[in-house]
């Protein structure tokens, strides 16, 4: 069945939460085991807001929205990242070969990241709704979101591209773990660089961009690097970069700050949890 063919929202979706307390004993859970992907995702459940909810309506009810769903139907978005070969003719400094590069790098395959998502909540109990669509769009796009913004996957990097996130997509949860995540760093570390300025800067630069789960994945993939990061209007993470040096000036590694890395937990992080809309 095509998306087009599925409802808006199905009757049986949870539009919204606000648990803090939840949340808060699900975080210490992910402190106490960083590797417990679900902990994450009840995060996400249990700060869920309306506001993200509103924004995905209003875009799945437009023209562009309903050409891409046609589109993916057909092509599938994770399968499209990952068929490297299918950029081949993209220039060196284009969009799809850092694109490539990163997730060789860093060991990642889009629908690596689909499996782990089902894991938690397995696809048959998911409603099928085109919300869903979009759920799995800001998924399949997460590292996508690293590479134009340039935050590392350290964990500074993750939290402040969660804080990008938030301000794009409007989910509490998000906002939650940056700052926890933050705090977390701080407390583990003792450092004097500005993390919860890290964490504002990638909130003003989120806010100030194009939204990124909107664009058109494909014609990204192929515009040059410098050209799409201007015409998105993404901005450079500065105060991140300058945290990145006081932390190696003070011997510190990023990655090893007190929040995992792990794939699993970071790339659902940014709303595209189950039901995360």
């Amino acid at each position: 069945m095509s998306w087009l063919d599925l409802p808006l929202v199905h009757p049986e979706r949870d539009l919204t939460g606000f648990r803090p307390l939840t949340a808060l004993r699900h975080f210490r859970n992910l402190v106490a085991n960083k590797e417990d992907t679900k902990e994450v995702f009840h995060i996400i459940e249990a700060l869920k807001g309306r506001k993200v909810q509103k924004q995905a309506e209003a875009f799945l009810t437009s023209p562009i929205a309903r050409n891409f769903m046609e589109r993916e139907d057909r092509l599938g978005l994770a399968d499209m990242l990952d068929d490297h070969a299918r950029w081949d003719d993209c220039d060196e400094n284009s969009v799809a070969q850092h694109y490539i590069r990163f997730m060789k790098r860093e060991g990642l395959t889009a629908n690596g990241l689909v499996e782990e998502s089902y894991a938690w909540r397995p696809r048959e109990e998911r409603p099928a709704d085109q919300v869903e669509w979009y759920v799995n769009r800001l998924r399949d796009t997460h590292d996508l979101f690293h590479v134009l913004t340039t935050y590392g996957r350290d964990a500074l990097g993750e939290a402040a591209l969660l804080g990008f996130s938030f301000e794009q997509n409007h989910n509490l949860g998000v906002k939650f773990i940056a700052y926890a995540g933050a705090r977390q760093i701080k407390k583990v570390s003792g450092t004097k660089a500005p993390l919860y300025a890290a964490i504002r800067e990638g909130r003003e630069l989120g806010k100030a961009a194009a939204k990124l789960a909107h664009m058109d994945v494909e014609a990204v993939m192929r515009e040059d690097i410098d050209a799409a990061r201007a015409r998105l209007n993404i901005g450079k993470p500065v105060v991140y970069r300058e945290c990145l040096r006081i932390l190696e000036d003070e011997g510190m590694m990023a990655e090893n700050l007190g929040l995992s890395e792990s794939k699993q937990q970071i790339n659902c992080c940014d709303g595209s949890g189950p039901q995360a809309a």
